[in-house]
């Protein structure tokens, strides 16, 4: 899942300008609780930070990527109070020693499904056959671009040249950098069908969820958090894990898809 090449610093930063997404203006004098986070969780995080802003008056900087631009942008020593990301991903943060210890929480796991245009009839993804065919018959297959790193996309590719239509797909692929663009792509109509996490299809209107993937090909990608040792409030970014994982909260990770931890 490494990133193609090295990422110049110029870029990395680059990258953070257009991936950002300040979620309100800040007041004067507050500090905003800096939020780095992988793609597959954006609308529920947003959600979530937008009900604990109006709980608390806690300020936000939410950054989005995918997981290769995520671990380009962490190991390049952006500051972050707290990230987001997928268990491998996290994994190789930890062995870093750049985290605070003690520090990560695991938040759920999300499976990969199919996408349609809400009102077309829905395609046959039950087995891994009809899948199969189903993606041969397409005149389209949106996914995220493997070589940004998206989970997603890499696993798929594995999913195609295993099933022996790699190429064929790959000649009518559209290529996103995220999830959500996937599933906005099949939503308006430029391409026939998609495949991305289940949470980022469900987030998306327009969009509709055919099935996820059958049971011998489903992946399912850990999201977890901590806290990098960088942090300039982790007592605050402790506090906000805290209403991430709250009983409150439980409903609303179950109804965009995700299942607990295992």
């Amino acid at each position: 899942m490494e990133p193609p090449g090295g990422i110049h610093m110029t870029r990395i930063f680059g990258l953070l300008i257009s991936l950002a997404i300040t979620l309100a203006a800040t007041p004067a004098g507050a500090v905003d609780l800096k939020v780095t986070s992988a793609g597959a969780v954006r609308g529920l995080i947003a959600g979530m930070i937008e009900d604990y802003k109006r709980q608390t008056g806690q300020t936000f900087d939410f950054t989005i990527g995918t997981t290769g631009q995520l671990r380009a942008v962490i190991t390049s020593g952006f500051p972050a109070d707290l990230v987001i990301t997928s268990g491998p991903l996290m994994a190789e943060l930890e062995k870093t020693g750049n985290l605070t210890p003690d520090s990560r929480v695991d938040l759920g796991r999300i499976g990969i499904g199919v996408v349609v245009r809400e009102g077309v009839a829905l395609p046959d993804v039950s087995t891994v056959e009809s899948f199969k065919q189903t993606l041969v018959a397409a005149k389209s297959v949106a996914h995220t671009d493997p070589t940004a790193g998206g989970t997603s996309g890499i696993y798929l590719v594995s999913v195609l040249e295993r099933l022996g239509i790699a190429d064929m797909v790959k000649k009518k692929a559209v290529l996103e950098s995220g999830g959500k663009e996937t599933a906005e792509a099949v939503a308006n109509g430029n391409a026939e069908i998609g495949v991305t996490f289940i949470s980022e299809i469900l987030a998306v209107k327009g969009a509709k969820l055919v099935a996820p993937l059958p049971p011998e090909i489903q992946d399912y990608t850990l999201y977890t958090t901590a806290i990098p040792k960088a942090s300039t409030d982790p007592a605050a970014a402790r506090a906000f894990v805290s209403h991430l994982t709250s009983a409150a909260m439980a409903p609303r990770w179950k109804a965009a898809g995700f299942e607990p931890p295992k």
